[in-house]
This record gives structure tokens, C-alpha cells and sequence, in this order.
């Protein structure tokens, strides 16, 4: 099947296609916690960091893969007593975030661990109008590591 999404583990990607991702200008402009350089040292750091989650959660981050191509990384990880969602791809798939979105919202929908899904975004994005299709709704502005961000909420139960 031509475009097949899936996800896999953080762990089954090369770290230098992550280091390279994440090393885009482009992905840095809506993450303002993206503020050190990256390298094969902080990219093993960071898959280990997201397997940690896994173990302690059973559910983590995945890396989104297209017809076998990694294009990017996020899913749910546990905040507190909320499932946070994050999305991050790369600049030549900003397209595809529709598609992974929905893919994820309903695997998080079958989950009887995840009653709702916060999402955080930088007041940089303007545009939330897909955000809100899915029928998140803003319910908070926070302060997380020193930067604001917008908080909405998706109800899946």
C-alpha cells in the first residue's frame, strides 16, 4: 500500500536520522524548548529517555513511519495523571500530521488507560483549526520549563 503509515519504536530508527530531524531550523520554530544543539550523544539520550517511559508506562512515543521511511516522532506520555500527545515532523511531512493525528486519537480512544489527551502548543501556532475539528478544546495556558504554551483537551472516553 502506497503512503502506509505505522509506528514503531523510537529504538528501530538510525539515531543520525533523528539528530538530522531534529537538527532542522524549520522544526525548531514551534519548540521553544528546542534550544541546544543536537548530536548522537543527546539523540541516545533523548530514545533512551522515551523507552524509559515505555517501561514505566507501557506506552511511550513511537517514530512515525511512511511506506517504511521514518518521517518524524510523538505519541502519549504521561504527565502527572494525563496523557500528553506531541507530534513532531519532519519539515517535508508537516503534511501528514492529519493523518498520524487521527491514527493516534483513535488508538488512544480504544485505551481504557487514556480517558483524554492534553495536547501543548507554543502560542507561535496560529493555526489550530485541525486541533480543534478533532474537538479539543483550550482549557488552560501553562508555564512548562520556563515557556508558555497553550493546553487543550480531548476527551476519548
Amino acid at each position: 500500500m502506497k503512503n502506509e503509515i505505522t509506528f514503531a519504536r523510537l529504538t528501530e530508527v538510525d539515531p543520525a536520522e533523528i539528530v538530522d530531524h531534529m537538527s532542522d531550523p524549520k522544526v525548531a520554530e514551534h519548540m521553544p524548548l528546542l534550544n541546544f544543539e543536537w548530536n548522537a550523544k543527546v539523540a541516545a539520550g533523548f530514545v533512551a529517555k522515551k523507552e524509559d517511559c515505555w517501561t514505566r508506562d507501557g506506552l511511550g512515543h513511537w517514530a512515525f513511519l511512511v511506506d517504511g521511511k521514518y518521517v518524524g516522532w510523538g505519541g502519549f506520555q504521561k504527565e502527572g495523571d494525563e496523557w500528553d500527545f506531541g507530534l513532531v515532523l519532519r519539515p517535508d511531512s508537516f503534511g501528514l500530521g492529519r493523518r498520524i493525528t487521527k491514527t493516534a486519537i483513535e488508538f488512544a480512544t480504544s485505551d481504557d488507560r487514556i480517558p483524554f489527551v492534553t495536547f501543548l502548543l507554543p502560542p507561535s501556532r496560529k493555526n489550530l483549526s485541525a486541533l480543534r475539528r478533532l474537538g479539543a478544546r483550550q482549557v488552560d495556558e501553562i508555564e512548562y520549563d520556563g515557556e508558555r504554551f497553550l493546553k487543550f483537551r480531548l476527551e476519548t472516553a
